[in-house]
């Protein structure tokens, strides 16, 4: 008899643990959207979200701080991909302007190359543009990066001319 009791309560313990609600009155939905509330608060509190648009005017006003905003000049970034086309792309960052390519080998030569670029500025200027290439036994020399940064600059304004003569 006592031990069907004990049976019983057992079940029931495990049946009660089962249910989708606390028995303090609230269940993991409401806990889950006092979470999201309190996260947005602290991100709107810091800075991090932007603040709402009130008009359709607001698009027009620029509101973006330069000090988290980084932009990149259109016509480097481009250039760099087509000058550098022999070269597999492994990743691409267009918000900082890092394009990080494998090793490839161009036409009419033998030694593999890997190269990084970083365009830094939206100026179409050989301070916003910077190389790095490697060869397999080492850094490249300074000539080969130099005539790679200056494909990739007259490429750019090649492209700038044309883009202006629509």
């Amino acid at each position: 008899m006592i031990l069907r009791k004990l049976l019983l309560v057992g079940l029931l313990a495990s049946l009660a643990a089962c249910g989708n609600s606390s028995p303090f009155g609230s269940s993991d939905a409401d806990a889950y959207e006092r979470n999201q509330r309190r996260a947005k608060q602290q991100l709107e509190a810091n800075g991090v979200l932007q603040p709402k648009r009130e008009s359709i005017f607001d698009l027009f006003q620029n509101r973006d701080d330069p000090n988290t905003t980084i932009e990149v000049n259109k016509y480097l970034w481009t250039a760099a991909q087509d000058v550098l086309s022999f070269l597999p792309i492994e990743s691409v960052d267009p918000f900082s302007g890092v394009i990080v390519m494998g090793y490839g080998t161009p036409p009419g030569s033998n030694r593999a190359y890997r190269a990084t670029v970083y365009v830094r500025d939206p100026a179409l200027d050989a301070r916003s543009l910077n190389v790095a290439i490697r060869t397999r036994s080492g850094p490249a020399s300074r000539e080969t990066v130099r005539a790679v940064e200056d494909a990739i600059l007259t490429r750019a304004r090649q492209l700038r001319i044309a883009d202006s003569k629509l």
